[in-house]
């Protein structure tokens, strides 16, 4: 019998399972991310034009009593895809399972998440780019046809046996859309492209978590966090726990922007977001390699940084506030970074900057 939709929300997962295990401080934290993130879109701030849309998506496909059409959710870490995975389960009122890509190691990994769904149901798959071609290749029939080819045994022997799934949704989560195959892409129906959060969507975030933390902070110093936090809600989150640490044990408790100032200060945030690592990046640019360009591996190498931690984590903020330019040739340092380092811009990054911007 199928269950309704009330009755069916009782089994979802929540949250995602945790990876790894954590130390006492980091599952605390992890602990409290889960407990900030939004459960539904009016909870959910920022990202309006992605939100509406998504809305209107969800209630066209509970009007009819269909599943939603697949979405790949991409763009930098830490701006909500994972969130907004669930928030869709959530609005649909049907089961989500979790799991990733380079968890489903073999065709019979995926096999079992997909014989498990019922109608309706989401299937989050994060890190959806990491996901093996011999797996990818069993998708693409369960995601058009609700499809699944299972082959059984082996040889001259081997039989296919072909499985009607239920019609579900699923959502893939990407901050590397390029290392998506095509056939794998063209066949979600919504795409949606999480940008960087402004200003006042940041200010707004933090207010919210230290809510929900019980965390006394005024508006000066929740303006502080959010202006530094580099747009994205994870980073505000991290960064309130830590201000918070240091009201406790150097203030009375309550976050001011002196407060908020000198603890982010203490931690080498600084007034544009950019962390120790972003200094480095941007002084091997431009002090070891005269502004580049220089290659990514090259660049992880000066900086002591994995190559894709680099061009997921650090490269997209770099670029969006205009710092950095990522060209053919490699990686280049704009004119306002020399100004940022206080160093003058040489003609030769000149004439190249203009080079690329002429690309």
């Amino acid at each position: 019998m199928t269950k309704s939709p009330s009755s069916r929300n009782d089994s979802i997962t929540s949250n995602p399972p945790p990876r790894g295990v954590l130390s006492p401080d980091r599952d605390a934290d992890a602990s409290e991310d889960r407990a900030l993130r939004p459960k539904r879109f009016d909870e959910f701030i920022g990202q309006a034009k992605l939100k509406e849309n998504l809305a209107v998506f969800v209630e066209a496909a509970r009007r009819r009593g269909d599943a939603l059409d697949h979405v790949l959710l991409y763009g930098p870490p830490g701006l909500g895809k994972t969130t907004l995975a669930y928030i869709l389960s959530a609005e649909l009122g049907v089961n989500i399972r979790s799991t990733s890509g380079p968890v489903i190691e073999r065709p019979g990994d995926l096999a079992a998440i997909l014989t498990q769904l019922q109608d309706r149901d989401v299937l989050f798959i994060d890190e959806i780019h990491r996901m093996p071609p011999v797996v990818e290749e069993i998708l693409y029939p369960a995601m058009e046809d609700y499809k699944l080819d299972i082959m059984i045994g082996q040889g001259v022997g081997a039989q296919t046996l072909k499985l009607t799934l239920p019609k579900f949704t699923l959502i893939g989560a990407t901050t590397r859309t390029g290392l998506i195959s095509a056939p794998l892409r063209s066949r979600f129906g919504v795409d949606a492209h999480l940008q960087y959060y402004d200003a006042s969507n940041m200010i707004q975030i933090v207010k919210r978590s230290s809510g929900l933390l019980k965390i006394e902070i005024d508006a000066a110093g929740a303006e502080e966090i959010g202006r530094r936090a580099r747009g994205t809600p994870r980073v505000a989150n991290r960064l309130l726990r830590r201000v918070r640490d240091f009201a406790q044990v150097k203030a009375d408790g309550r976050i001011t922007k002196d407060v908020a100032e000198g603890a982010l200060n203490a931690l080498e945030v600084d007034r544009m977001g950019l962390d120790p690592m972003d200094r480095s990046i941007l002084s091997a640019l431009v002090e070891k390699y005269r502004g580049g360009p220089v290659g990514l591996e090259t660049l992880s190498i000066a900086v002591g940084e994995e190559p894709d931690t680099l061009s997921d984590v650090y490269e997209p903020f770099l670029i969006q506030i205009g710092l950095m330019e990522r060209t053919m040739r490699g990686r280049v340092a704009t004119a306002q970074a020399y100004h940022y380092l206080g160093k003058e811009v040489p003609n030769s990054s000149l004439e190249l900057f203009g080079a690329v911007q002429g690309q």
